[in-house]
């Protein structure tokens, strides 16, 4: 098996074209600064996790996007119940008005049957 540049990782590339991983900003003002032999930084090996090198990104994208997704499902039931808030208000409006409507009906109906009753009873002092 022959191994290819690639494989050998970095140790053909010259300086510039190097890729390192950084910790922080320690690390890379101190790659920035410092000369290539003169300041060592951490391996690869140390620097990324052998187990997973992605989980905690992933992690980190997999929560925002199910915060995203539970904040956008609150929103749509927020909007749901202010829209039947309003609905409701608009019925009990309806209900009212028509209640006063129909009281109003009620005691024209009261006023009119007194009315026939006092001339019903007019009537039958007149028979008697």
């Amino acid at each position: 098996m022959n191994r290819s540049s690639q494989d050998t990782g970095s140790r053909g590339l010259p300086e510039e074209r190097k890729l390192y991983v950084v910790d922080s900003i320690n690390d890379l003002n101190r790659l920035n600064l410092c000369p290539a032999g003169s300041q060592h930084l951490f391996p690869l090996e140390e620097k990324i996790p052998a187990d997973s090198s992605n989980s905690g990104n992933g992690s980190h994208g997999l929560f925002l996007v199910g915060l995203i997704i539970v904040l956008i499902v609150s929103l749509a039931l927020v909007s749901f119940v202010i829209f039947l808030i309003v609905q409701t208000g608009n019925k009990m409006e309806d209900v009212s008005r028509r209640l006063a409507a129909e009281g109003k009906d009620i005691d024209d109906l009261k006023q009119m049957n007194s009315i026939i009753v006092k001339r019903l009873n007019q009537l039958d002092l007149e028979r008697n």
